[in-house]
């Protein structure tokens, strides 16, 4: 019977949705995570009455046909890029973007990563780097008698060391932006990478057309909603108990028919 198999198609596609929606709960408290939804499409169909044949000699259309679906595949997990919430941390070299873009990394093989985590730190040398120690792009270094950091809204790293009345301008961050933002490739640790489907980035100052602001003492949170995500998933689970009594009634089905025989 075909429904065995549609219906084992059902469970798989359910099965998967349901490992999307964990791992967006369990990123909850992940600083900029970005949750997934599960797409999904429709497998092949068999004709058994072709739409628009004809159902006799004088040429009479057949309106609608008779065509069996075979069944359903998860087609994409969709990353969905809204802002999250901006939590106070009051951490000199914690900054957030508010608005569109992303901070470049240099990743440990020479590769630029990018990344919305704005969790930053100091090298031994000075140079702010993420939590992995990667040095974020253009490089940055902050004079070690430094004794106040100012991160503007537009980027800039302004230091003041002892004796100094004015603020120096120790670099200027950098972010991009995508024509797809989607199409990046998450490779874990917070970073995407750039990829045919994203586009070319295109880098900027914070706070000119196209680019958001940096905002420091703030780290933005995850976009999770935990009500959405539980929701979700007993949808999720009542689809799966769905396609497993389908099966179930499938099967006595054919019981019932071996029975007869």
């Amino acid at each position: 019977m075909r429904s065995l198999d549609i219906a084992a198609t059902g469970m798989l596609a359910q099965q998967q949705n349901v490992e999307v929606i964990s791992n967006n709960i369990a990123n909850m408290n992940t600083t900029a995570y970005m949750r997934r939804r599960t797409e999904f499409h429709d497998l092949i169909y068999q004709d058994l009455r072709r739409v628009g044949s004809t159902s006799s000699d004088a040429g009479t259309i057949v309106p609608s046909g008779v065509q069996l679906g075979l069944g359903v595949k998860m087609a994409a997990v969709y990353r969905i890029h809204e802002q999250g919430n901006l939590t106070s941390t009051d951490n000199t070299f914690d900054v957030a973007i508010q608005g569109n873009g992303f901070f470049q990394v240099t990743q440990p093989d020479g590769t630029v990563g990018y990344s919305r985590d704005g969790s930053f730190q100091l090298s031994p040398n000075g140079q702010i780097v993420t939590h992995d120690g990667n040095p974020i792009v253009p490089a940055i270094t902050v004079d070690a008698n430094a004794i106040d950091v100012t991160i503007n809204s537009a980027g800039e790293v302004l230091v003041k060391t002892q004796g100094q009345v004015a603020f120096t301008n120790a670099g200027q961050i950098q972010l991009a932006s995508f024509p797809n933002d989607a199409g990046l490739e998450s490779i874990g640790g917070n970073t995407y990478l750039e990829t045919p489907a994203s586009g070319t980035a295109t880098t900027g100052t914070p706070g000119a057309v196209g680019f958001g602001t940096m905002l420091q003492g703030f780290l933005e949170t995850s976009n999770v909603n935990a009500v959405s995500e539980v929701s979700e998933l007993i949808s999720a689970q009542r689809a799966y108990e769905m396609n497993s009594k389908v099966i179930q009634t499938s099967d006595q089905m054919m019981s019932a028919l071996n029975q007869t025989k």
